[in-house]
């Protein structure tokens, strides 16, 4: 089964239960938004593979997640800022571009990655996730964390990491959370934070 979203392209990667804070300014995602909050529809954020986050619609990757909003206001500068809350990973099907340049896309949802313990291998990437949430303001510190769950710990580690976005992309597009986690405890290695 398939449902169509507008896709918000951008140069980041969301994962499901991740908080991506956003200012809006563009008439075709000031529409979106609005749309979403009446339809109570959610959105899709994807990777740019190449174009812009501006201007004419962006190519981006096929896997994506599902993203609702989770908080909005006027900023100081006169923008919309807004909080997305990602909810599950999904597959563009298919795309259509309107002519005000926003990306309207079929996609497959993936379901969620079942919780998955950790193994004791992995507790000090649990403690430098634990170190990075110390750090982090509104809106990560309201986060609910699951310190105990692979999926979720290796999905925040690849969102705060200072990794390339391919990586994270790459990251995003693993369906096992052992095989996701198993991969970030390597660059964990390389990046010397072990």
């Amino acid at each position: 089964m398939t449902i169509a979203i507008p896709i918000f392209p951008l140069h980041t990667v969301l994962f499901p239960f991740g908080t991506l804070p956003l200012r809006i300014f563009e008439p075709r995602y000031l529409q979106m938004v609005s749309d979403c909050l009446k339809t109570e529809q959610g959105f899709g954020i994807c990777l740019i593979r190449s174009g812009s986050e501006v201007g004419k619609a962006a190519e981006t990757y096929e896997t994506g997640t599902l993203s609702e909003i989770s908080y909005f206001n006027q900023q100081s500068d006169g923008l919309l800022g807004i909080t997305a809350s990602g909810i599950q990973r999904f597959h563009i099907v298919s795309t259509e571009i309107r002519p005000n340049q926003l990306t309207i896309a079929e996609v497959e949802l993936i379901p969620n990655d079942e919780p998955t313990p950790i193994s004791e291998k992995y507790h000090s990437a649990v403690d430098i996730l634990k170190r990075i949430f110390e750090n982090l303001g509104y809106p990560f510190a309201k986060i609910e964390k699951h310190y105990d769950d692979a999926s979720w710990v290796s999905a925040r580690l690849a969102e705060f990491l200072p990794i390339s976005l391919e990586q994270k992309q790459y990251l995003l597009q693993l369906n096992d959370p052992l095989q996701r986690l198993d991969r970030i405890w390597s660059l964990l290695e390389s990046l010397e934070l072990r």
